[in-house]
């Protein structure tokens, strides 16, 4: 039996949407964490949890499987994060036909709870069809959608594999190679505190300063490679009162480092040059807005070369099985990013998930499937030692 006709989209549906229906915003894993312990401990898994959840404020850490191969071969690494974005918890998925939708008051929680499912699917048909494989390692992660933290805190001592990969990505047919560097941004804009209508004149308000700053700022896609946003606004006190703080929260993503600090110092240049202008003389001398910055790199870029071993790997059991998968560049980052600095090869091959991070989330369980597929054969050529 060929690997894409033995995957079971019955049982792959199933398992999908039990797990979407539990919920799991980031550090708030748990339940999800138990229902996948119990999936991997009935396909014979050996099971623990890492201690990232104490380190990230959570209420567990990122669950790690062994599954024993049936051959000596070189060990593999497969991986999914198990968090969900907001609003994320009471999801009521619709199934029409091949596609499953959220309803439009929550996200699907496809991201990546597709490739949690998958995963599973993939060892649930290594064992009935029994097919040779070697030594299976699975990494569950916490916490990838509040800065790829699972991962950055993931016991890796206790892997043997050193290549692999990362289900978490949307277009089905692609194996994301390269996917860039960002930043996180933190400005506090320092007005002057005042009574809106007896003196306004005497105050600055840190509201108008932080907005003249935004609106010079070149955000939104930049170019090619590098994208730019202001996430969150918070600031003020009451409507009767001028603004004297202002905080903004922000990121820059470029697949060019120094594209990506550059656009970095242009976002606080130009908060900068919005409180240059803004200075209100006092009795006890003139009062200047000001700007707080920080900015730090959230992760690193991942650039897995076409001619390494796990994307021939991949391209060869894509090709085996009359599937099409390319190599392609994203926009975003996933743990892969983490672990292919912390001594891992993983690209992040697509699951078919649309729309994430809204609520007009869906997928097709035919995506899910021949992903699944394409892994099954990656697994069965590894082991009879094409890879």
């Amino acid at each position: 039996m060929s690997s894409a006709s033995a995957i079971s989209t019955e049982r792959l549906t199933a398992l999908f949407l039990e797990l979407v229906r539990i919920d799991s915003h980031s550090r708030k894993e748990l339940a999800v964490a138990e229902r996948l312990e119990r999936e991997l401990r009935a396909l014979g898994a050996e099971i623990w949890y890492d201690d990232a959840g104490t380190q990230v404020g959570g209420n567990v850490g990122n669950l790690l499987a062994h599954v024993r191969g049936t051959v000596t071969a070189e060990p593999l690494l497969l991986a999914a994060h198990m968090d969900t974005v907001v609003p994320g918890e009471g999801v009521k998925p619709i199934i029409e036909g091949d596609v499953i939708r959220s309803d439009g008051t929550t996200v699907l929680g496809g991201d990546d709870k597709s490739g949690c499912a998958i995963i599973c699917e993939v060892l649930h048909v290594l064992a009935e069809q029994r097919i040779p494989h070697g030594d299976l390692e699975v990494v569950f992660t916490i916490c990838e959608e509040v800065g790829l933290l699972g991962a950055k805190h993931l016991d890796v001592s206790r892997l043997r594999a050193r290549s692999g990969l990362v289900l978490d990505s949307d277009a089905p047919g692609y194996l994301f190679t390269r996917a860039p560097a960002a930043n996180h941004l933190e400005f506090v804009v320092h007005g002057l505190e005042a009574h809106a209508g007896m003196a306004p004149e005497e105050g600055i308000s840190a509201i108008r300063v932080a907005a003249e700053g935004i609106a010079a700022m070149r955000l939104g896609r930049i170019d090619a490679e590098t994208t730019a946003n202001i996430g969150t606004i918070r600031g003020g006190a009451a409507t009767n009162i001028v603004p004297n703080r202002v905080e903004l929260h922000g990121e820059a993503r470029s697949h060019d480092v120094a594209k990506l600090e550059a656009q970095c110092a242009h976002m606080r240049a130009c908060l900068e040059a919005a409180a240059a202008r803004h200075i209100v003389n006092c009795s006890d001398g003139p009062v200047r807005a000001s700007v707080e910055s920080r900015i730090f790199r959230s992760y690193e870029e991942m650039a897995v070369p076409d001619e390494s071993p796990i994307v021939q790997l991949v391209l060869r059991a894509a090709q085996a099985i009359g599937a099409s998968v390319e190599s392609a560049a994203m926009g975003g980052g996933c743990d892969a990013n983490v672990l292919n600095r912390r001594g891992f090869e993983v690209a992040n091959l697509g699951t078919g998930m649309q729309k994430i991070h809204t609520v007009h989330e869906w997928l097709r369980v035919s995506d899910m499937a021949r992903t699944a597929a394409v892994i099954t054969e990656m697994v069965r050529l590894r082991g009879a030692g094409a890879g």
